[in-house]
This record gives structure tokens, C-alpha cells and sequence, in this order.
């Protein structure tokens, strides 16, 4: 049984039954012969793709009126146009067809599921790149059937559909305008309100809209949908929604220098992901990772009762070792984890930016932990000890000073740090 079966036996809508006194052996062996047509057409696809259309346009072509058996014909010789002949504009054509069935010869149900599957067959990329235009033709063919058929709840489905794949496509001039049209889909009255009772809808839109404006660098309109989100309230989100919602926020909070921000969010996006069951979740614990070390906290990411379970994950395994480090303040032993796990940490471009600022912080706590038995000390000395060029030191001591983090100034006749007794003798006492 392959998916179309398994789609066409597990439907839920109930079973009507008609009693016909006339003819009904006739009718069950005329059923029983479209059958055997149906599923001897489907052992062809493998080897005879051709002969298998031709039977299945038979089985169309021979239907007095539009069926369950001609509407499972056209399905399986659209996806065999589409994937095996890579004939898009014939397979649109059988699509369109199709489509004429779902008012009245199958249940919504399953014309539903079948709807979906073929999109996401010609959306996933399953027989290779497709071009815009065929993905287009395709989606307008079904926007304009669930129009005429009145399916509002799969109109907004199927167009939420093509956004992400606008969006997975970097298609962002076709998915701003195809999100103007959802959100004027929600919207109630004349003065522009949204619909708030369409909240889990309202936020899928913004979820969409949020990872354009993150990946568009747009962080002024992305801050602004950001906020828009926490203003819906009748709204049960899928998790998977949430999670994508929250990571942009850390991502956004990141680029303010809100470290604490950030970690709230990254710890919300990766509980989300975690209860959807995402791949994502992985990553976001990095990056949630990433931020707690740069808010400067001793507490291990690692300890919540959420977090734990990942501790030892092959992919995770260099992040905790890199938190390790860092409490304890082995700058060198960090520079070596990062060096010696570049798939796994340096690969994602979001923490490689954020990987110099981190290394930044725990050069400064090193060079604190250096300097305080002292009242002097050579640039060239901390520079060897920081495995960094003397501008650097010097970069990072002024940072210091100016953060009245350490008393004292730079001599840059002699290249030497000189720290002010009473500050010497303040920390010794701490």
C-alpha cells in the first residue's frame, strides 16, 4: 500500500452506504474491474512509466461521472509526470483536473491530504530543481479551485504552504507580497484590525515574516514583528511555530548585546523545538549555549532538567566542553576546542560571528586574573601569555580601564601596565 492507499483508507469522514435494489451486482463488478485496472496501472510505474499513464487515462477517460478511481488515477499520473517523466506542464495539466474532482466525487478529507501531498512533492524537490514559474502555476491552480470550492481553511493552509517555500527559496520579493494577501486574509472590518481570533494563524504569518526580516538583516521590521507577537493572545501555536518566533528574538537580542535577552529566548525556542521534535533544537542549544557564556553566568547551561538530556550528544559534545573552559577561565584550552571542532562550532556563520566577541570576553577575564597580584607589568608579557600580538593587550586594558574595571594606565613609552597600589590592595583583600 503506498501512500495514496494509506491516505485514501485512513480518512475519517463517515461511510455513507446506499441501498440500490437495481443492478448492484453489476455495479460491485464494474467497481471491482476499475480496481484491478487501478492497481495493475500502478505495478507498471517501475518499469513501463508510459504504459502506466496510458492506464491510468483509461481508467479516467472510461468514467461516466467523476469518481474516487479516476481522482486516484489522476493523482498517481500527476506525481509519475511530475517525477518519474519530468513532464511539469503535462503533470500541471493533470493537477488541474484533478482539482475538479475535490467538489463532490472524494471526501474534503482526503482531497485535503492528497492536495498536500502533490505540493509538497512539487515543492520539495523531489525530482530536482523546479523552476518559479512551474511552483507558481501549480499553487494558482489550487488557489483558484479552493476559491471556487469555498475551502477557506486550505486556501490559508496551501498559502502558508507556498510562503515557506518562497522563503526556503530566498524568493523574498514574491513572499512580502504573498504575505501582504495572508495578512489581509485575517483581516476583520474596515479599520485594518487583526482578527485576533485567528491568532494561531496570525502567528504562522509572522513566524514566516520574522525569518525574512532575520535573514534579510532587516532588524528594525524584524524587532517590530517581534513585538507584534507577544501581542497576540487568542492563539494555540503549533511548538515548531514558537520556536522558530523565539530563535529570531535571540538571534535579534544577540545583535543588541542583550545577552540575557537572548538566553531567555534561546532557552523558550529550544524548549519549543525539543517538544515538536525538531532537528533545530540542536542548534539553538548552541546558540543558547553561546549566549549564557557571553552574559559572564557560572551557572551550566547544561544543569536545567530540559538541557540535560542533550549534555553528551555528539553535536553538543564541543559546546560543553567549551563551557567547561570558559568557568574556568582556559582561554587556551577554548582557542584549542574551537580550532580543533570547526564543523561543529565555526560552520554555522551565527556563532562564528559571535565567536571572536566570546574569545574577547575570556581574554579579559584571564587578563584580570593575571594582573592582580601586580602593580606593573610588561604588554609584551601578557601578550606572550594571551597568545595575542601587544595591540591586542593593549586594546583589552583600555577596555579595562575605561570600564573602571582596573585602576591604573599604560605607559606607552616603556609598553608597561602600571596599576594603582590602593587598587592592588583593594583586591587583595576581596
Amino acid at each position: 500500500m503506498d501512500d495514496d492507499d494509506a491516505e485514501y483508507m485512513q480518512e475519517d469522514d463517515d461511510y455513507d452506504f446506499e441501498y440500490d435494489t437495481d443492478g448492484g451486482d453489476d455495479n460491485v463488478e464494474q467497481s471491482a474491474d476499475v480496481e484491478n485496472q487501478y492497481y495493475t496501472a500502478k505495478s507498471l510505474k517501475e518499469d513501463n512509466p508510459e504504459g502506466a499513464l496510458k492506464a491510468f487515462r483509461v481508467i479516467v477517460d472510461a468514467e461516466t461521472e467523476k469518481g474516487d478511481w479516476g481522482f486516484k488515477a489522476l493523482k498517481q499520473a500527476t506525481k509519475l509526470l511530475f517525477l518519474r517523466l519530468h513532464r511539469p506542464t503535462d503533470a500541471l495539466e493533470t493537477y488541474t483536473k484533478l482539482l475538479t474532482y475535490t467538489k463532490s466525487a472524494v471526501t474534503r478529507n482526503y482531497s485535503e491530504k492528497s492536495i498536500n501531498s502533490i505540493l509538497d512533492y512539487v515543492g520539495g524537490g523531489k525530482s530536482g530543481p523546479v523552476e518559479v514559474e512551474v511552483l507558481e502555476k501549480f499553487y494558482q491552480a489550487t488557489r483558484r479551485a479552493l476559491e471556487d470550492a469555498k475551502n477557506e481553511r486550505l486556501s490559508l493552509k496551501t498559502n502558508l504552504k507556498l510562503a515557506k517555500l518562497w522563503l526556503d527559496r530566498h524568493e523574498y520579493n514574491r513572499l512580502t507580497k504573498l504575505l501582504r494577501d495572508l495578512h489581509n486574509s485575517i483581516t476583520q472590518g474596515g479599520d485594518g484590525d487583526q482578527d485576533q481570533s485567528q491568532g494561531t494563524q496570525l502567528l504562522e504569518i509572522y513566524a514566516l515574516e520574522i525569518q525574512m526580516y532575520n535573514e534579510t538583516r532587516n532588524f528594525k521590521k524584524l524587532k517590530e514583528i517581534y513585538n507584534a507577537t507577544n501581542e497576540v493572545r487568542s492563539a494555540i501555536p503549533h511548538p515548531r511555530i514558537m520556536g522558530v518566533i523565539k530563535e529570531c528574538g535571540g538571534k535579534m537580542w544577540m545583535g543588541e548585546k542583550q545577552w540575557n535577552r537572548a538566553s531567555e529566548d534561546f532557552f523558550e525556542s529550544f524548549r519549543n523545538y525539543d517538544e515538536a521534535g525538531s532537528p533545530q533544537r540542536i542548534q539553538v542549544l548552541k546558540y543558547l549555549v553561546l549566549a549564557n557564556m557571553l552574559t559572564g553566568s557560572q551557572v551550566n547551561p547544561f544543569d536545567s532538567q530540559e538541557t540535560k538530556p542533550y549534555k553528551s550528544d555528539p553535536q553538543i559534545k564541543a559546546m560543553t566542553d567549551l563551557v567547561g573552559a570558559y568557568q574556568r577561565r582556559e582561554v587556551h584550552e577554548a582557542e584549542k576546542i574551537i580550532r580543533e571542532n570547526r564543523t561543529t562550532i565555526m560552520d554555522d556563520a551565527f556563532i562564528r560571528s559571535y565567536i571572536g566577541e566570546l574569545l574577547r570576553s575570556l581574554r579579559t577575564q584571564y587578563l584580570m586574573d593575571l594582573i592582580k597580584p601586580y602593580t606593573r607589568m610588561e604588554l609584551s608579557f601578557l601578550a606572550k601569555q594571551l597568545n595575542v600580538d601587544i595591540n591586542e593587550v593593549e586594546d583589552l586594558l583600555i577596555g579595562l580601564i575605561l570600564e573602571g574595571k582596573v585602576e591604573g594606565k599604560i605607559n606607552q613609552v616603556a609598553m608597561r601596565l602600571e596599576i594603582d597600589q590602593q587598587w592592588v590592595l583593594y583586591l587583595s583583600r576581596l
